[in-house]
């Protein structure tokens, strides 16, 4: 399932879901048990995503996952605790900003490799609006999924600000940089 969409139906139950995982954490309680057979076969498929929270259209929290290692609705529980409560840029959310959260998850099609002969030639190829993109070079690797093109509209600059999440300087070049695409089925609370 590539880049095949989930059904409204699919789409409340991961938000209701990472929306009670989140308010679980806030007050201090159990979190939701979650049995993957419970759940339609598409929320049982071994798939990638990420849970991004914002608060008065500022990013609050975004955890997730590059490679696909669980089934789809123990990734959005995980990545929705995590995004509330493990994101080391955020305090941690409070009951006190509940209310004032916006969840979104976006789920990840596979990645496809880049082949490049330079910079130029790479930033070329992204298409902005559409792609995620993964960077790698030695021990460093960062990602910016396809709606940061909202703030970063200009390939060079969204490269740029790219390399500088993943700790390297904005004009650092190295032929042994790998970079990936990816694409996103993205949905949203209201």
């Amino acid at each position: 399932m590539p880049s095949a969409e989930l059904t409204l139906d699919d789409q409340h139950t991961l938000l209701k879901l990472a929306r009670q995982v989140i308010t679980a954490g806030c007050q201090k309680q159990a979190l939701p048990e979650v049995n993957p057979a419970e759940y339609s076969s598409d929320l049982q498929e071994t798939r990638s995503a990420f849970v991004t929270l914002t608060k008065q259209h500022l990013l609050r929290g975004c955890i997730g996952s590059l490679n696909p290692t669980r089934p789809l609705v123990l990734e959005v529980s995980h990545n929705a605790h995590a995004s509330a409560f493990e994101d080391y840029r955020f305090p941690n959310l409070d009951s006190s900003e509940l209310n004032q959260v916006k969840i979104e998850i976006s789920i990840l099609s596979p990645h496809q490799l880049i082949n490049f002969i330079d910079e130029a030639s790479l930033i070329n190829q992204l298409k902005p609006f559409q792609d995620g993109v993964i960077l790698q070079y030695k021990q460093h690797r960062g990602t910016f999924l396809p709606q940061v093109w909202e703030k970063l509209p200009k390939p060079t600059d969204f490269f740029q600000q790219l390399k500088q999440k993943a700790n390297l300087p904005p004009d650092f070049w190295s032929e042994q940089i790998k970079c990936y695409t990816y694409q996103v089925f993205a949905f949203h609370e209201n």
